[in-house]
């Protein structure tokens, strides 16, 4: 039985490590540092990097590395040894302040957006103090912010750092005109639920498919699905709970809380899920856990798949992100307490959240965008391209009884009657949890679940911090010219809700009547990627977040181009794999299947057997597969041809939207029919029966 308190943070350079092994006056400083972002003196800095060094390589590690998050949506890392010669044919392990404080990888080769040109090497990685370092594979890991030699930020990180002075600042201004004098800081927090499967690694190396794109590009439904729900909480297997356990305790040792683990919906399908963090570290932690999912996997002969959508007729995988705001006190600004209604700090920063969602929608979709994410939203295990917000029974009456000027009576909680008398007696909730709705309130929360599973939640939560500081700022420079502020405050939250009421919905977010109610409401329902990415470029958008300085203009612009050419980078790697995956053994295993069974007929007649019906008809059905197997398949080289030639990118991403996918979708119609016809022996590739089912 491992000791997890003492295994708990056991790799990461924390708080206790460093007051243990600072002198007081650097500890103090870099705690000054951290809470208050005040500047870090090389001589501090030197000496941190000292004991930080120390600590690694009592710990095992050899190297260093800075660990950043560029545009690619994953990590990335160079790693450097701690030795120094010393002229007499030793070594010593040396690390400097300025090694820890400033690194310098080279910025041409990671995407920019147009921000860098191919011969402009020069980038610069700079510690986030905010950050705990930590050990990962004998390498100390020092988290970084990414900018190129200009100072434009070419990272995740730095603009949600911006997007939380950003509501940080905004916040305080409202906390103060409540006569909140002690909070200091307010920090955004989140708790990232991450969905993914675990599959057999042989069945995974035997689909190029899954290996160059992570999904499946072909594959009949099996004769089971998710139909009987007998997977979802069910009995964890042995093979993936050994899994499990290792990836909590090496996440544990990260200083990871990681804290539930379950079998998901689909066959396969698993869910991991922390305590929450602030946004900054929960979004580090989170890009560790993936890292780890995929690595641990390995060493347990599995596949980690995190894609939104490997697998078509079951339910693809999102990463809740849910979203909490509170002071460095310890209270949590979305609480409703048991008086909500006479809570008018949170009924203030409730509508405040009503009213960004509303307002930014657009934008608020855009963070979710991707060609992987299109095959998730609106499916069943998702909620559709339409934001909007759940806010359950209770604050919805408050704010119709704000709104119409009427009381409000507070509901008692009563007690749950389950019919049992042996049962515990508990309160029931004033409100049901709605699992449709894409922005939902969860007692003290707010639930995003259009986040995909394989994305970096530094994007999401940018968004989120910076459309409620900007709703906030809205707020406190009405209110700090206030002469009557209870009078005015109220008259806010009656107003913004009256006014952004359109956004609450409470229903079946998956009905099709929502669609033809949203689009009544005037609500968008931008259902693409390409539909989306247009409004992040807009003047509401590039105004919004310039004047937060969470990103200029120019790196508004960069991430837009990023995003639209890896849409069509996606797309055109998952049809160059289907033309592939076609050539070079579907169409050979349809042949030698056909050859089998004409030589079977051809044995029969020479037997004097003339009953061959069986044999005819499947070679007829076959032959007429394969011919529109040909058809389709010439139909998609030629539109990959035609992808070729210059287009502006909008464009460009609609033909790959509208013509290169729909391509596709057609010659996977033919494969998948014949697959249900070939012989199981001369099929390729392993079917999803194989696969879905193929940890026991």
């Amino acid at each position: 039985m491992k000791d997890i308190p003492n295994l708990f943070g056991s790799m990461v350079f924390n708080e206790s490590v460093m007051r243990a092994r600072l002198p007081k006056d650097i500890y103090r400083a870099l705690k000054k540092t951290m809470e208050r972002g005040t500047h870090l003196e090389l001589d501090v800095a030197n000496v941190v990097a000292n004991a930080m060094k120390n600590w690694a390589v009592e710990n095992g590690a050899t190297h260093f590395t800075h660990w950043f998050q560029p545009m690619t949506g994953t990590t990335a890392e160079k790693h450097d040894s701690f030795i120094s010669p010393t002229g007499d044919g030793k070594v010593i392990m040396e690390f400097s302040g300025k090694e820890l404080v400033r690194g310098e990888p080279d910025a041409s080769s990671f995407p920019s957006g147009g921000l860098r040109a191919t011969f402009e090497a020069r980038g610069y990685t700079v510690w986030d103090v905010t950050s705990f370092a930590f050990i990962k594979d004998g390498t100390l890991c020092i988290p970084t912010a990414f900018c190129s030699y200009s100072g434009e930020a070419l990272d995740k990180k730095t603009p949600l750092l911006r997007s939380m002075e950003a509501i940080d600042k905004q916040a305080i201004r409202i906390l103060r005109l409540f006569g909140d004098t002690a909070a200091q800081r307010v920090l955004t927090t989140v708790g990232p639920e991450q969905e993914y499967f675990l599959i057999d690694k042989e069945m995974f190396l035997k689909r190029p498919d899954l290996i160059y794109t992570g999904r499946t590009l072909f594959g009949s439904r099996p004769p089971k699905g998710q139909e009987l729900e007998d997977h979802y909480f069910g009995s964890i297997k042995p093979r993936v709970s050994a899994f499990m356990k290792e990836l909590d305790e090496e996440l544990w040792k990260l200083g990871v809380c990681a804290k539930t683990k379950h079998n998901e919906v689909a066959p396969a399908q698993h869910e991991l899920a922390p305590i929450f963090a602030t946004t900054n570290i929960a979004t580090d932690h989170n890009q560790l856990m993936m890292e780890l999912m995929k690595s641990i996997a390995n060493k347990h002969g599995l596949a980690c798949l995190l894609h939104e959508k490997p697998f078509a007729g079951v339910n693809g995988s999102g990463k809740h992100n849910n979203w909490s705001i509170s002071t460095d006190t310890g209270v949590n600004l979305l609480e409703p307490g048991d008086t909500p209604h006479d809570n008018a700090q949170f009924l203030l920063f409730l509508v405040a959240v009503i009213k960004a969602v509303d307002d930014y929608q657009d934008v608020l979709r855009v963070s979710v965008a991707s060609a992987a994410n299109d095959h998730r939203l609106g499916a069943n295990e998702a909620p559709p391209a339409i934001v909007s917000i759940f806010l359950g029974e209770e604050l919805t009456e408050i704010l119709e009884a704000i709104e119409s000027g009427k009381g409000y009576k507070n509901k008692e909680k009563p007690d749950m009657e389950i019919g049992v008398s042996v049962l515990p007696h508990f309160p029931k909730d004033t409100t049901d949890r709605n699992r449709t709705s894409p922005f939902a309130f969860t007692g003290n929360k707010f639930e995003f679940r259009m986040v995909g599973s394989a994305f970096s939640i530094g994007g999401p939560n940018i968004v989120l911090n910076t459309i409620i500081a900007e709703v906030l700022r809205q707020f406190a420079d009405s209110l700090e010219k206030s002469k009557d502020f209870k009078s005015d405050l109220a008259a806010i939250v009656k107003k913004t809700f009256s006014e952004h009421k359109r956004i609450i919905f409470n229903g079946n977010n998956y009905a099709e009547e929502w669609v033809v109610e949203a689009e009544r409401r005037g609500l968008s329902n931008l259902k693409t990627t390409v539909d989306a990415l247009p409004e992040f470029i807009s003047k509401k958008s590039v105004e919004l977040f310039a004047k937060h300085h969470v990103f200029t203009e120019t790196e508004i612009h960069s991430r837009y181009e990023i995003l639209m050419d890896a849409y069509c980078k996606t797309i055109h790697i998952e049809a160059l794999t289907m033309v592939d995956m076609v050539k070079g053994e579907i169409m050979p295993a349809c042949i030698d299947y056909q050859n089998d069974v004409i030589k079977l007929l051809e044995r029969k007649k020479a037997l004097g057997y003339f009953d061959s019906s069986l044999e005819e008809h499947l070679l007829n059905n076959i032959a007429k597969l394969s011919s529109c197997l040909l058809k389709k398949l010439s139909a998609l080289e030629s539109v990959l041809l035609e992808s070729k030639e210059e287009r502006d990118i909008v464009t460009h991403a609609l033909f790959y939207r509208d013509k290169i996918f729909a391509a596709m979708l057609e010659l996977r119609l033919a494969v998948d029919e014949l697959e249900t016809l070939i012989a199981k022996k001369h099929w390729p590739f392993p079917t999803y029966g194989q696969i879905l089912y193929s940890v026991i």
